[in-house]
């Protein structure tokens, strides 16, 4: 089945929104703009409203490499979310990016359909490191946004679009979302709010490149029951909480469904160096004594041996997995 221009839009939003480990469902609206969702992650909910178009070639003969979105169907002003999060963005199929424009500077425009721009070079940056920077003759910040960062920016789209006032600020956003090294002493000489951005960008694009390579390794399929369906997460073997040790590496990943990623955080699985997994049986004892263990059975049926990437290059480390159940007090 052929899907319309605006039911793709909306399943590369829902799609992004759950790449970043949250739930999103559409708001029903009347209106083709702006679409309406509402965000669950990490038990919080947030109102989304996105305006979105399809990015299409510029067309101007002395501008071969831009794209643009042309702002139909919508009138002047647009409508600000008074109770959550408003962002206006472009789309590429072909890539699975975004491009996120500054509504406050296009929230206002004259009659007939506005058009809004960003260069190909943006866009393909984007699809490297996750967020990239384009800073337009007006000064305008356009940012170029892979998928799975989709959220982090919508969070924070009014403090990334004003990376144009000060270029030292925009290198240093630049390079966290690169991964490439910021010393903490360059991040502290930024004003506070500042430094909060150049953290949280750091730590969402490790975490979206951690989540990247660990279900690549594993072909989207679950280490344990061998499922894919999209429904499979990246899970740390040892916890970020656990320390310094844990980082963000394939090694300390391992691709698992929800229940089984629950269950291995709270200890009622555990994995071997022999790279097995094993029901805990300790905690099935306190299920028991509680009566909760219906479905245990049914449920370790698929544990034993772990489905692996298809190179020892990219097993799990035997030392985190060592490190992780000294962590859970497995010994």
């Amino acid at each position: 089945m052929t899907l319309s221009g605006r039911e793709v839009i909306t399943r590369a939003i829902l799609n992004a929104v759950h790449e970043a480990g949250a739930v999103g469902v559409v708001v029903p609206s009347s209106a083709a703009h702006p679409r309406r969702y509402l965000i669950v992650r990490d038990e919080q909910q947030s109102s989304l409203w996105a305006y979105c178009w399809r990015l299409t070639p510029g067309g101007r003969p002395a501008l071969p490499n831009e794209f643009r979105i042309q702002m139909t169907t919508v009138q002047s002003p647009l409508r600000i979310n008074p109770d959550g999060y408003t962002v206006l963005l472009g789309y590429d199929p072909s890539r699975d990016v975004f491009a996120g424009y500054d509504i406050s500077c296009h929230s206002t425009f004259s009659s007939g359909s506005s058009s809004v721009q960003i260069d190909n070079s943006t866009l393909n940056q984007a699809l490297q490191s996750g967020l990239s920077f384009q800073t337009k003759s007006n000064s305008e910040i356009v940012v170029g946004v892979r998928s799975d960062l989709l959220l982090f920016y919508c969070e924070n789209a009014s403090e990334l679009h004003s990376l144009g006032e000060d270029s030292v600020y925009l290198e240093t956003v630049t390079r966290a979302a690169r991964l490439e090294d910021v010393p903490e002493q360059e991040i502290e000489s930024l004003l506070e709010p500042r430094q909060k951005v150049v953290r949280d960008t750091a730590r969402w694009s490790r975490s979206s490149s951690f989540r990247k390579q660990v279900l690549n390794a594993y072909e989207n399929r679950c280490a344990v029951t061998r499922w894919k369906l999209k429904l499979v997460d990246a899970a740390h073997i040892l916890p970020v909480k656990a320390g310094p040790a844990s980082i963000d590496v394939v090694h300390n990943g391992i691709a698992l469904s929800p229940t089984y990623h629950r269950a291995f955080d709270n200890g009622l699985i555990f994995l071997d160096d022999n790279m097995v997994m094993h029901l805990n049986t300790a905690a099935v004892d306190e299920l028991h004594l509680m009566g909760l263990d219906a479905g245990i059975d049914g449920f370790a049926a698929h544990l034993g041996p772990i489905h692996l990437p298809y190179t020892s290059e990219l097993y799990p480390d035997p030392y985190f997995i060592q490190l992780a159940n000294e962590h859970r007090g497995l010994g």
